[in-house]
């Protein structure tokens, strides 16, 4: 890698033609760190000079070699093409050279030694000048800070006699923790034709033209500049992830995996330096974290003065920056190499360090788990204080760890309780499954305590999430606080009560139907325990009334709330109040919002169950295939076994996805799928009922569809649940009784639907009025298809608006309107697709009045351009640069302004565009045909 070195060989050629022409010698100093190209610099400017006349003879030192007396001095003869009679003299005098008496010191005063050895040099030298007869002489000794005392003061004879002799030495050496041999490096230094050269670390530009790629082009100057981060500019490194980037860009299989080159380079440095420096390189990987030399002498105990070389060492190699190692690739690296014995080690060293000097919690726990060592003394309260603030942070990953090391600490009741408590929060969020048995020691624990204790009150939402609602309301119904509880016991035994009364309605039933004991929390100031004003707000959306502004006060707890990396738990409340509220499309954009923080990525559990919430407000928004996709990455994040109770929520999604898409087989396999016995005693419950009553209709089973609606009825009014957001139950047996012609009973289900009070919300209200317009005379018909599709529209739910639309589609052509009909079920078949709902699509088609023909204009009428836009993107588009406000583009295209929104930002990067005047005018005639299918439709 000649790369950037081109003034270092220009500077040794012309050290080369001054000694050719001049007749006089000269000594370069090739400096730089391990793996910055030095021997590929004396290699290059050995090749040039045997081909300008010059004679080359090179040596490499070894620290493997350093006891090999004229080991350096046999390499350089070894090389030059020797006649036989100079050959064999040189022979002699190394020969004669190992019986001499040892050397003075490299670079030290003249002895009785020295003088014994005046032959060897003499002879040496004498056969040098005789190689420049026919041109100058170049000797190159790389790492000649490995190089044996004996060579080296050889070396040093020749170079004080250079003056007029053709003869160019060239040395390379790496950086050290101290100079090996001082006196020699410093005679070297003192001598009047010297010359050092320095080969500093690599820039942007000169990487940039090793990747592949004009160095100009912005991808290419991405990587060089990531490039430079990773490796500090080092060649070695730089090459190791250029050859990475080479063997990534093959799918053979037999290539190296990748990450295995830069790896063995990192070690490949490292194992070049002294011991001293790979033991400082161990300790920063160990601490992983910025740290001061001090700091890295008392971990290693030595004095801190002994790391500063060391320090130095890896920051000119590159492998660190500032105070740490400048990648986490080169941590790893150096972590991999180390035995686990070592990593122990040095890992409960660094906890004491850190302890001592008063280190956080957090960062002393984290070396507590990886030593793994026995906890005692300190270690525990430093692990419990690390346990609490990872599960306020969202880290419950961490708090396991801790609390795990825990468990055999020699700690008291109330502590080994407490423990037990935070052990079985952090072992939900990362998998239900394993929480049973410390579930069962807590709620075991409180009984003995005659339910005294906060464990009574800790083991509730488990104990729900397993169906085991007796224990829980057991729990709940016996707690007694006593005198030495915190003042938040209180509140927090009315939000249990709460939910166990919201979970299971069998129980509890007095805490939900007195709403005024509670209903004031969600609305209240933010001194309010935010989990009660949480669970409030899902109360409110379950048994609506006037007073209650369900919807703001949920998106107020969301936007307070959601940035708190710990509140994962909080916000499942009041982003299923949205869904059980009929706002799904806010439900939908929160869950986004959600999904895309970093901390859900350590919270599998709550990941999960935010993902089935998702799932289902993507179903009722009419998003069959964003549905689907939440709804079994739910069950990815956390197995169904785990789920308990609540696999009634993905499993409907998915039961309901199926049956809207047409795959009546795949919803029979959902269905076919076990679940708890008390799923159906809980709200989620009914979300299943629901969902297999629609699936029974669709596939012509009417009468097994009325029981499972009927059975939805009769619980939510046990219950006192009757919100139509949680499940429209009359909505649907009126659907059933459509089906099999008994439209009286449908319309009286379906007026009774809206008569429900406080409990019917815009999409409800839009389905209901869709269904009734079915049973209503013509003239009647029009004006309450006209309501439900601007109610649907409103509230975001585009597959029933597309069986609005179609209905007024159908309207307008027994009316006789044959064009507008056909207009109107164009845009239908549009959403349809959209929606991922192909069945319903077809359907349209077959009942499209005219010729049957597919609603979308034909391929020959509008060739649609090959960028990236989806039919949905590209109809927002063309309204958009026909210069279209975002609320008039909602109203042509039947859907909401937050989905234009959503539709322009994705036009906006898939065209590289920053704003609407900047779309393409191709779009015009786009928007041009929509304007008039619309216009014409809905006059």
């Amino acid at each position: 890698m000649l790369v950037q070195q081109e003034e270092q060989i220009t500077r040794l050629r012309r050290v080369f033609h001054a000694c050719e022409e001049q007749q006089r010698g000269h000594v370069a100093l090739v400096t730089g760190a391990v793996g910055s190209g030095k021997t590929s610099l004396l290699e290059s400017f050995g090749e040039w000079t045997a081909g300008s006349r010059g004679q080359v003879m090179s040596a490499t030192g070894s620290r493997a070699e350093r006891g090999l007396h004229l080991g350096v001095v046999r390499q350089l003869f070894h090389s030059a093409r020797l006649a036989p009679e100079a050959a064999a003299h040189v022979e002699k005098l190394l020969r004669d050279a190992t019986s001499a008496v040892p050397l003075p010191e490299v670079g030290g005063e003249a002895s009785d030694g020295d003088r014994a050895w005046a032959p060897l040099l003499h002879g040496l030298f004498t056969t040098l000048i005789d190689l420049t007869a026919n041109g100058p002489l170049v000797l190159l000794v790389d790492d000649v800070h490995h190089a044996d005392p004996a060579s080296l003061h050889c070396l040093l004879y020749v170079t004080r006699r250079l003056r007029h002799a053709r003869i160019m030495v060239v040395f390379a050496e790496a950086s050290t923790l101290r100079p090996p041999h001082p006196l020699f490096r410093a005679e070297l230094l003192s001598q009047p034709h010297f010359s050092r050269i320095s080969l500093p670390p690599l820039t942007v530009d000169a990487v940039a033209r090793l990747v592949e790629g004009a160095v100009d082009d912005a991808d290419t100057r991405r990587t060089a500049e990531h490039y430079v981060r990773m490796t500090g500019g080092n060649p070695l490194l730089t090459r190791a992830l250029l050859d990475e980037r080479a063997g990534s860009e093959g799918s053979d299989h037999d290539l190296p995996s990748v990450g295995d080159a830069f790896d063995q380079a990192v070690l490949g440095c490292l194992y070049r330096h002294e011991p001293g420096v790979r033991r400082v390189a161990q300790a920063l990987a160990v601490l992983d974290r910025p740290a001061s030399t001090e700091l890295l002498g008392h971990l290693l105990d030595v004095m801190p003065a002994t790391t500063v070389p060391a320090v130095r060492v890896l920051r000119t190699s590159g492998l660190m920056e500032s105070d740490q190692l400048r990648h986490s690739r080169i941590l790893h690296s150096i972590l991999a190499d180390m035995s686990a014995d070592e990593r122990r080690g040095l890992h409960q060293r660094a906890a004491e360090v850190l302890h001592d000097r008063g280190a956080e919690a957090s960062v002393v726990a984290e070396h507590l788990v990886a030593a793994g060592s026995t906890v005692a003394g300190w270690r525990v309260p430093v692990l419990q204080d690390a346990a609490g603030h990872a599960l306020s942070s969202g880290r419950p990953d961490v708090a396991a760890a801790c609390l795990r090391l825990l468990a055999s600490a020699p700690v008291d009741e109330r502590q080994r309780t407490a423990t037990t408590e935070m052990l079985v929060n952090a072992r939900w969020q990362l998998n239900p499954l394993t929480v049973n048995g410390q579930l069962t020691e807590l709620v075991q624990t409180a009984r003995d305590a005659g339910w005294s204790t906060d464990a009574s009150l800790s083991a509730v939402p488990y104990l729900l999430w397993q169906g085991r609602v007796d224990e829980a309301a057991e729990a709940v119904s016996g707690f007694s606080a006593d005198e030495e509880q915190a003042p938040a016991t209180p509140g927090r035994l009315r939000i249990m009560q709460l939910l166990v009364s919201l979970s299971h309605p069998d129980h509890l039933a007095s805490v939900r139907q007195t709403p005024a004991t509670w209903s004031r929390a969600a609305g209240a100031p933010t001194t309010v325990s935010p989990l009660l004003q949480a669970v409030t707000v899902l109360g409110t959306a379950l048994t609506p009334t006037a007073d209650n502004d369900t919807v703001p006060t949920a998106e107020q707890i969301l936007q307070r709330h959601h940035t708190d990396d710990g509140a994962l738990g909080l916000l499942t409340a009041p982003l299923l109040a949205l869904l059980w509220a009929g706002r799904s499309d806010q439900a939908a954009v929160w869950g986004d919002v959600l999904l895309d923080r970093p901390v859900v990525q350590h919270a599998p559990g709550w990941r999960a169950v935010i993902r089935a919430i998702r799932a289902e407000a993507a179903l009722r928004v009419g998003d069959l295939p964003g549905a689907e996709h939440h709804a079994r990455a739910a069950l990815e994040d956390m197995p169904a076994p785990a789920w308990g109770v609540a696999i009634a929520g993905p499993l409907s999604t998915l039961i309901a996805s199926a049956t809207e898409s047409g795959r009546f087989a795949e919803a029979d396999r959902w269905l076919a799928h076990p679940t708890p016995p008390g799923m159906f005693r809980t709200p989620l419950g009914l979300h299943y009922l629901a969902a297999r009553g629609r699936h029974h209709l669709a596939v012509r089973r009417p009468h097994a569809a009325t029981t499972d609606l009927r059975r939805c009825g009769e619980l939510m009014r046990t219950w006192g649940i009757d919100a139509a957001g949680l499940v429209p139950w009359r909505l649907e047996l009126a659907r059933v009784q459509l089906s099999v012609g008994n439209k009286t009973q449908a319309m009286q289900l379906l007026q009774e639907q809206l008569r429900v009070p406080h409990g019917v919300d815009d999409r409800t209200r839009g389905r209901t009025l869709r269904l009734l317009a079915t049973t209503a005379a013509h003239d009647h018909r029009r004006k309450l298809l006209s309501e439900a599709v601007n109610l649907l529209q409103s509230s975001g739910d585009r597959l029933e608006l597309v069986r609005a639309l179609g209905d007024t589609g159908q309207t307008l052509q027994r009316a006789g309107d044959s064009a507008r009909a056909r207009l109107l079920v164009r845009r239908a078949y549009q959403l349809a697709q959209d929606c991922g709902a192909s069945v319903l699509a077809q359907r349209l088609i077959r009942r499209e009045p005219g010729s049957g023909l597919p609603a979308y204009p034909a391929a020959a009428e509008l060739q649609e351009p090959d960028d990236g836009l989806s039919d949905a993107e590209r109809r927002v588009a063309a309204l958009a640069a026909h210069g279209h406000t975002n609320r008039q583009i909602s109203s042509k295209l039947f859907i909401t302004v937050s989905t234009v929104e959503q539709h322009l930002t994705r036009v906006y990067r898939k065209l590289d565009v920053k704003r609407r005047t900047d779309l393409p005018s191709r779009l015009v005639v786009y928007a041009e045909t929509l304007a008039d299918e619309t216009q014409s439709a809905t006059s």
